[in-house]
């Protein structure tokens, strides 16, 4: 088996990797049996010769490899043929800019592991840079604030040297007695639950949060239940909820009457109800100030996320009466943070979890036959067909 780490060619430019240098040397030294390449490159945060000094061979050309590892979208022209290759390949959810990917991939036999379809048999995720994204969209939340209301003027995420760096600098900051209303319970919102919890912000219950008044800022975590219920008024479960999402609307209205700060950790459906509406961002006794749209899904659930925004510039003002972009210091202006590529600003951080979570979840299966059936359940396309699993991709594949 030959594995091949990719060059990442997508714009703008992603540092991370799939494997560190020190990840890929105990790859090596785990299964000998395993050849492996490092593609070169001037982009990633880690060098070539970080790769060469711990005797990984770092070449141009990685055509001759089997399983191709990467992070981002990989260009059609760069794709080749009748390879296993693996990235985020941002196709699951049909998304429009990705169709031509997905239909080279069938035109070219390549079989497809999105990291995304990663699960394990009760199908939950096992790989991803959730809590990293979660970590800095925190942080760049807290920054938002600070620079919205002239309060602090925290440095960018990217010109530190990781986690510990980040909540180093929070730390420092005093925060007016602020609501922070935060969304879900997976790894994207239990990251920005750590950098809350570091800057020793109080974590309270959904009664005490809509209904008290504090001297010191206090967050809540909600789950689904918490922000949906039923349109008929019924009884409602998460289980109903994920099986009947259109029979429920949104309740989240009772939070924006009390926040100041919404970070977004949820995870969202396609036929889920909105959560944060225009409406609501309209109404008179809307309080919120900040959003931080860490999972960025822009014209999806958050109404003010119009546009992703980028690590060069992460913030934008959005006016919710002419429902429009403005200036961060608009009068009138929410300011709103969806940079959709948050943990490139952790390169390091992000590479060496994800390597971890590889290592452990991935490349066993390679090795043991695949036992689990990780390999079989993440799989998207194969032999130029898609696969059972996500034949519901058929049209988007099609271009219908």
């Amino acid at each position: 088996m030959k594995f091949g780490i990719i060059k990442e060619r997508k714009t703008p430019p992603d540092r991370r990797v799939v494997f560190t240098p020190e990840e890929l040397a105990r790859l090596q030294a785990q299964y000998p049996e395993a050849q492996i390449k490092v593609e070169s490159s001037d982009i990633r945060f880690f060098t070539d010769e970080e790769y060469a000094n711990l005797g990984l061979e770092v070449t141009k050309d990685v055509s001759d490899c089997d399983v191709l590892f990467g992070v981002k979208e990989v260009p059609v022209d760069a794709l080749i043929p009748n390879k296993k290759y693996f990235f985020f390949s941002h196709t699951i959810k049909k998304q429009p800019h990705n169709q031509k990917l997905l239909r080279a991939m069938l035109d070219k036999n390549i079989d497809l592991y999105d990291h995304e379809t990663i699960v394990d048999k009760n199908y939950k995720r096992l790989i991803g840079f959730g809590r990293y994204a979660g970590i800095v969209g925190a942080y760049n939340g807290i920054r938002a604030f600070g620079i919205k209301f002239e309060l602090f003027n925290l440095p960018k995420a990217e010109s530190l040297s990781g986690r510990a760096a980040l909540i180093e600098k929070l730390k420092r900051q005093t925060l007016p007695p602020v609501k922070i209303v935060l969304t879900g319970h997976g790894k994207v919102a239990n990251g920005a639950k750590e950098m809350l919890d570091a800057m020793k912000i109080k974590q309270v219950s959904v009664e005490d949060y809509l209904s008290k008044i504090y001297s010191s800022p206090v967050y809540v975590q909600l789950d689904t239940l918490d922000y949906n219920k039923r349109l008929d008024g019924k009884p409602s479960s998460k289980e109903d909820f994920y099986e009947n999402p259109t029979a429920y609307t949104s309740d989240f209205e009772r939070f924006t009457k009390v926040s100041d700060i919404f970070m977004t950790g949820h995870f969202y459906a396609n036929d889920a109800p909105v959560i944060l509406t225009r409406e609501m961002l309209r109404a008179p006794d809307c309080k919120i100030k900040v959003v931080a749209d860490i999972t960025c899904d822009v014209d999806g659930p958050i109404a003010c996320t119009i546009k992703a925004s980028t690590i060069a510039d992460p913030l934008y003002g959005y006016l919710a009466s002419k429902d429009a972009e403005v200036d961060v210091f608009h009068p009138g202006a929410i300011v709103v943070m969806a940079v959709d590529n948050l943990p490139c600003e952790l390169p390091r951080d992000a590479s060496e979890g994800f390597g971890q979570m590889f290592m452990e979840h991935v490349i066993p299966a390679f090795f043991n036959g695949d036992k689990d059936g990780i390999l079989a359940r993440a799989k998207i396309t194969e032999n130029g067909q898609l696969t059972e699993r996500f034949a519901y991709l058929q049209d988007y594949a099609d271009g219908k």
